[in-house]
C-alpha cells in the first residue's frame, strides 16, 4: 500500500454545538484567542515604571506602530481609534501564521470513518476564516468614511454624474472597492494556503532535507503576510476618509 498526499481544502467539522459546526480551524482560532487574551492579561498585570527587557520590547513596537499610523493618518486621535483593530488583526494573523507550524498542530486529532480529522487547523486556510476578516476590514473602511465625510459626500467617490468620464471613473472605483473583499480574502487564503500544500509535498519527496528550510521561509510569508492585511486595512482606511477629488 502506498501512501500519498492528502490536500483538504475545506476546514474538517470535529462536531457541533446546538447545531453550530465546530470545525478544526474554528478550534485552532479560539485556542489562539485564549493565548494572546492570556498574555495580555498577565502582561498587563507585569508592567512596571522601570520596564524589563520585554516591557521594553512591546512598548517600543506599539509606540512605533502608533507612531506610523499617525503619520499614515495625519492624526494622532484617529490613530489611536484605530490603533487596537490594526494591532488586534495583525497579532492574530501573525500568530496563527507561526503557530501553524508548531509541533503538533495538524498532526494530531480523530479517526472518523478510517478518515483522519486534524484537531487544529490555521483558520488563514479556512477561506470562510479569510472572508470573514475581509468583511471586518471592509465595513470598517466603509463605515469610517461614511462617518467622516457623510453619506453622500462618500457617495460622490462612486456616483458622478457631472459627466461621462466621471461617471465611468466613479463606477470603476465602486467595482473596485468591491474587489477588497475578493483580494483581501484570496490573498491571504491563497499564500498561507499554497504554503502549507508546498511544505506537504517538500516533505513527502525530499522529507529530511527539503521541509525545515521551507517552513523558515514560509514563516516569514506568515509574518508578511500579516503586515500586508494590516497594512491594507489602513491605508483603504486613510483613503476612505480623504475628501472625494482627494482620494481620484
Amino acid at each position: 500500500m502506498h501512501s500519498r498526499i492528502t490536500v483538504v481544502l475545506k476546514a474538517e467539522q470535529l462536531g457541533s454545538v446546538f447545531g453550530f459546526p465546530i470545525t478544526n480551524s474554528l478550534l485552532m482560532a479560539w485556542t489562539v484567542m485564549a493565548l494572546l487574551i492570556g498574555f495580555a492579561f498577565f502582561f498587563g498585570r507585569s508592567l512596571a515604571l522601570v520596564p524589563g527587557k520585554l516591557q521594553a520590547g512591546v512598548e517600543w513596537a506599539f509606540e512605533g506602530a502608533l507612531a506610523y499610523m499617525t503619520e499614515v493618518l495625519e492624526s494622532e486621535t484617529l490613530a489611536r481609534r484605530f490603533f487596537p483593530l490594526i494591532a488586534s488583526v495583525f497579532l492574530f494573523i501573525a500568530f496563527v501564521n507561526e503557530l501553524e507550524f508548531f509541533p503538533g498542530v495538524g498532526s494530531f486529532g480523530l479517526l472518523h470513518a478510517g478518515n483522519f480529522l486534524p484537531l487544529l487547523r490555521a483558520p488563514t486556510t479556512d477561506l470562510n476564516f479569510t472572508l470573514a476578516l475581509a468583511m471586518i476590514s471592509f465595513f470598517t473602511i466603509e463605515i469610517t468614511g461614511i462617518a467622516a465625510l457623510g453619506f453622500f459626500r462618500y457617495a460622490g467617490k462612486y456616483v458622478n454624474l457631472t459627466s461621462p468620464i466621471g461617471f465611468v471613473v466613479g463606477l470603476i472605483e465602486f467595482m473596485s472597492n468591491l474587489g477588497r473583499l475578493i483580494s483581501f480574502s484570496f490573498r491571504l487564503f491563497g499564500n498561507i494556503f499554497a504554503g502549507e500544500v508546498l511544505v506537504l509535498v517538500a516533505g513527502y519527496f525530499l522529507p529530511y532535507f527539503l521541509p525545515a528550510p521551507l517552513m523558515a521561509f514560509e514563516m516569514f510569508i506568515g509574518l508578511v503576510q500579516a503586515l500586508v492585511f494590516a497594512m491594507l486595512t489602513l491605508f483603504f482606511i486613510k483613503l476612505a476618509i480623504m475628501e472625494p477629488h482627494e482620494a481620484h
